[in-house]
């Protein structure tokens, strides 16, 4: 029998504003086109997946990606865009798209261009207007870097999240054109730059993140925000060049690692600290990234420096040869509480922590602890360590005891299930994108088929099966130094069965 197919309708926007075309009115133009062409029925039965915060210069959009999930099912007969680049604004991505579409035997349409790939015409139209987004994209990238070059000139700081040790200072001029302007410049606190430094004198005296972020949250030392130290804060401050010095050493450092300066080696004098553009790329929904040295644009700021070139390199040779030590510790194997385990007293993350010992069947002990008790040196929290096998033990005799009401463990496992497809997409992955459920959602639905009765054959689960069924069934669970108090996915309440 031949699936049901249906016209959709994809609008994108790429920050979140009143102005302009918004999602809205794309989707309502969209709409009137369907109905005048294909008519109100068609119209009325339409799908409509929007992307708003997302740029047009590649398809990493999750309704983007849902959207071709729908299409590689067959159940789409034509995608519909107001506009050409609210698809892409990268020809390459473009092309591969319209190629795909053909193979699976949807259409495309963009009604502001009048485009429509059921004709030879049409496709090459697309084409043709596609290599003029992609134009228009690259100009604008090159005007945004011209920009940031002249603003490199002036020393300004562009605003953002302001460094720990500085405040931003709006400073008003009068333009040669008589118009009153205003910039903003870096200026120090004297008790954050205080701060700054001891954790660059700390971590050249231990050559360690872990250690100075003990030392920090030992002293009750709080990040900018009041937060505790973390060692990626700790990280985030010793790698920003704006706490080092406009010296000779850092025109070396910048001009061997092929960044762009301004004005030129005798500006950097020393007086004043460095500021660095372009330093990394920005993008709705996901963490900054940090580009290559090679990619920033480097000028002498109007800010005065904490940190001398020379101490600013030895920390970020000391930051590499760490980086190049780095290795992932072998996860345990036989701990299944992790990512579901808390600490009573502080609410961090409790983990766990393999020993040097072996049990009677051969196999590593192993300990559930404090992440903040670890990282603190016991100084932050002293909640007490418990004994990894025991806790998981357990867990999994109160998960047994939701069978004395038939059917809570499948109706709790596919609640769970439900959960985890939603936490995925949310997080923007399609399981539609790959043609095929994700390997942890498939492993779920198997678990669920073969195990009507968990407290039977649970036995028979290897270790994987059991820690993914403790985190289908679970919310969060919290150890208080003397018991574990369990919480099941979508509940208001404590299990009763809490051990």
């Amino acid at each position: 029998m031949e699936k049901e197919k249906y016209f959709v309708i994809y609008s994108r926007k790429s920050r979140f504003t009143g102005k302009g075309e918004s999602i809205e009115n794309q989707v309502e133009l969209c709409r009137q086109y369907i109905c005048r062409n294909f008519g109100s029925s068609a119209a009325e039965q339409v799908r409509i997946y929007e992307d708003e915060g997302f740029s047009g210069g590649n398809l990493d959009r999750p309704q983007f990606k849902e959207m071709m999930g729908e299409a590689k099912r067959g159940t789409v007969s034509a995608i519909v865009v107001y506009r050409l680049d609210r698809i892409s604004r990268n020809i390459g991505d473009f092309a591969s798209l319209i190629r795909i579409l053909e193979d699976m035997s949807v259409g495309f349409i963009s009604i502001k261009e009048q485009f429509d790939t059921s004709s030879p015409m049409g496709r090459a139209m697309m084409y043709i207007s596609s290599v003029f987004s992609q134009l228009e994209r690259e100009t604008i990238a090159e005007r945004i870097k011209d920009n940031m070059q002249e603003l490199a000139k002036t020393g300004r700081w562009l605003g953002g999240m302001t460094p720990t040790g500085y405040r931003s200072e709006t400073i008003s001029y009068i333009s040669q054109d008589g118009k009153v302007k205003k910039f903003c410049c870096l200026r120090k606190v004297p008790e954050e730059a205080a701060l700054v430094k001891m954790i660059f004198d700390k971590f050249i005296e231990t050559g360690s993140l872990n250690q100075t972020e003990a030392f920090l949250l030992q002293r009750g030392m709080l990040t900018k925000t009041g937060r505790q130290f973390s060692r990626f804060a700790v990280k985030g401050i010793l790698s920003n060049p704006v706490y080092m010095a406009a010296d000779e050493n850092a025109f070396r450092f910048f001009a061997v690692g092929g960044a762009e300066i301004f004005p030129g080696k005798e500006a950097f004098d020393g007086k004043k600290g460095v500021m660095a553009y372009n330093r990394s790329s920005q993008q709705p929904g996901k963490a900054h990234k940090i580009r290559p040295v090679k990619e920033w644009i480097i000028a002498p700021g109007d800010h005065e420096a904490l940190i001398d070139g020379e101490t600013w390199i030895q920390v970020q040779e000391l930051l590499d040869r760490n980086r190049s030590q780095n290795y992932k510790k072998p996860r345990n194997s036989q701990a299944l509480l992790s990512g579901r385990l808390f600490c009573g007293c502080c609410k961090s993350y409790i983990r766990p922590k393999v020993s040097g010992a072996e049990d009677e069947e051969g196999r590593r002990k192993y300990s559930y602890l404090c992440t903040l008790k670890e990282r603190s040196k016991k100084s932050c929290c002293s909640m007490k360590n418990m004994n990894g096998k025991k806790a998981d033990e357990a867990v999994l005799a109160a998960v047994t005891t939701l069978e004395k009401d038939n059917g809570v463990f499948q109706r709790e496992l596919e609640k769970g299930k439900r959960k985890l497809v939603a936490e995925q997409k949310k997080q923007g992955v399609q399981p539609a994108d790959l043609q095929r459920e994700s390997v942890e959602e498939q492993s779920l639905t198997d678990l669920k088929t073969r195990f009507s009765s968990f407290k039977e054959l649970s036995t028979e689960m290897s270790v994987e099966e059991k820690r993914r069924v403790i985190r289908c069934l679970t919310e969060k669970i919290i150890w208080d130094g003397e018991s574990l108090h369990i919480f099941l996915s979508g509940s208001e309440g404590e299990h009763p069965a809490a051990q």
